[in-house]
């Protein structure tokens, strides 16, 4: 959805229009779903976090001081929701990366991708799923996830050095596609 539309739909909705609001959130079921999967990794937790996100969201919309970040708004609250699932757990699990991604890949390629990512730290993860899977920016992702924005950019430069190293051995730490 185009940020003009959903700021559009996003005051509608401050303004108390249900139909806005249902749209919204038919808009980014699939970053919700996305996101929640990359934390949590289960289908039931994540219709859960999703589902309890959407009602904190109904709940709160006339709480949103800028339509325009809608989106960061409702990804913030799903983290939120995430991360009282994993308290629930009582333990940390690895993220899984079910995001496509942007370019071109081969279906080995790919699957090679996934794997990489799934052996990043939880933290490395996150933040690549938000930056390279959602496309936000490192303000958005720090706000998210209540961290520095130094951090964000700290962790995707991790990240990207361990992804180029291992699917690209002779990389040497150089980025594999840089």
């Amino acid at each position: 959805m185009q940020s003009e539309e959903s700021g559009r739909l996003a005051a509608e909705a401050v303004r108390g229009s249900q139909e806005a609001f249902v749209q919204l959130i038919k808009a980014y079921e699939g970053t919700l779903y996305q996101v929640s999967y990359a934390m949590l990794r289960s289908d039931s937790d994540c219709v859960d976090a999703a589902q309890e996100t959407i009602l904190e969201a109904f709940r709160s919309i006339g709480q949103l001081k800028e339509p325009k970040y809608f989106k960061t708004w409702l990804i913030r609250i799903l983290i939120h929701q995430c991360n009282r699932i994993l308290r629930r757990r009582s333990k940390i699990v690895s993220m899984d990366f079910v995001a496509e991604p942007s370019f071109s890949m081969n279906e080995e390629d790919r699957l090679d991708l996934q794997a990489a990512v799934q052996r990043l730290e939880d933290e490395l993860q996150i933040v690549i799923t938000l930056f390279y899977m959602e496309d936000l920016s490192y303000s958005e992702i720090a706000e998210m996830l209540e961290i520095p924005e130094g951090t964000v950019k700290s962790r995707l430069h991790r990240a990207k050095l361990k992804l180029a190293a291992w699917m690209d051995p002779s990389s040497k730490g150089r980025y594999a596609h840089e």
